[in-house]
């Protein structure tokens, strides 16, 4: 008994058991949320950028339409009118050939320029002066005596706009017309010391323009091109200006610019033996209205 009462009592025995190796970490992918307020911002930026590409666009477009699509073909480039200007003037005997016809039911006289050279003058030409052989209008101008469409006269610059396509630029004993939004050729006679003036199309390489912005039936003026050969022409009889311009391709003009008619114009020519003819009304002349602002596109022989 004494045995049993000197064992000590068990104790129990407690195991822990560890893993060889740590457990691997899990991986907490956070998902973020855009708040309400950075979507709108990513939608405005989207739009603002779909904004700027169509403004680009819609820029080219108008840039092209404006300088290149002007409704009709040209037949001639200002470079290449560039060109003539500087080529040796042709060499002949200084006159206006008058000749009349009639077509489409327009009657016209044409008065075909030859050895002269052309120039802007602001004072109407005297009937005495024996080296004019011809003159006639050129540019508009408004009410407040504003030129409408670029102006250059003898190297000076009056006006810079491109209002009117077609054109008249003149350097030297050389003459050209043309059709074309660029200012190329009127900077070169700038540059120059030659003249210019702008007008409305009537004729383009052949072809009339689908609309006239002056309307009604007046005597009706212009300048044209066959060839290289310049004329004035003047209608008979009252006309529209769809009418003249018409008339004006089917007779064969390649290119033609208008130049101001009217009950109020008066001009005159000269033959090769300096003959002097009027054109118009002699009771009309001298213009009393708007002198020394009217630009007078004179045609005169040359000293030599």
């Amino acid at each position: 008994m004494d045995d049993i009462n000197m064992q000590k009592p068990e104790v129990p025995i407690i195991i822990i058991e560890r893993d060889e190796q740590p457990q691997a970490k899990e991986s907490v992918t956070k998902v973020i949320v855009p708040s309400q307020k950075q979507k709108w911002l990513k939608r405005f930026l989207a739009l603002i950028a779909v904004g700027c590409l169509m403004i680009a666009v819609l820029a080219g477009y108008y840039f092209w339409n404006y300088y290149y699509n002007i409704g009709i073909t040209v037949s001639v480039t200002p470079e290449q009118n560039i060109e003539k200007l500087q080529r040796p003037a042709t060499q002949g005997k200084p006159e206006v050939v008058m000749t009349s016809d009639s077509i489409l039911g327009v009657a016209m006289d044409f008065y075909a320029i030859h050895g002269l050279k052309a120039s802007i003058e602001f004072e109407e030409p005297d009937t005495a002066d024996t080296s004019v052989y011809l003159y006639c209008r050129s540019a508009d101008h408004k009410a407040d005596s504003t030129y409408i469409g670029s102006l250059v006269a003898d190297g000076k610059e009056y006006q810079s706009d491109t209002h009117r396509l077609g054109y008249m630029a003149m350097l030297g004993n050389n003459s050209v017309i043309g059709i074309s939004r660029s200012e190329k050729v009127k900077d070169f006679v700038l540059e120059q010391g030659g003249s210019f003036f702008r007008q409305f199309i009537l004729v383009s390489n052949g072809t009339i323009p689908s609309r006239f912005f002056l309307h009604g039936k007046v005597e009706r003026r212009a300048i044209g091109r066959i060839g290289d050969q310049l004329y004035f022409i003047a209608t008979r009889h009252k006309e529209t200006l769809w009418d003249f311009a018409d008339a004006l391709r089917e007779y064969g003009f390649i290119d033609a610019i208008y130049i101001t008619g009217g009950a109020d114009c008066y001009s005159y020519y000269r033959n090769r033996d300096g003959i002097r003819f009027d054109i118009g009304v002699p009771a009309l002349y001298p213009h009393k209205k708007w002198t020394s602002i009217i630009p007078w596109l004179v045609f005169r022989k040359t000293i030599r």
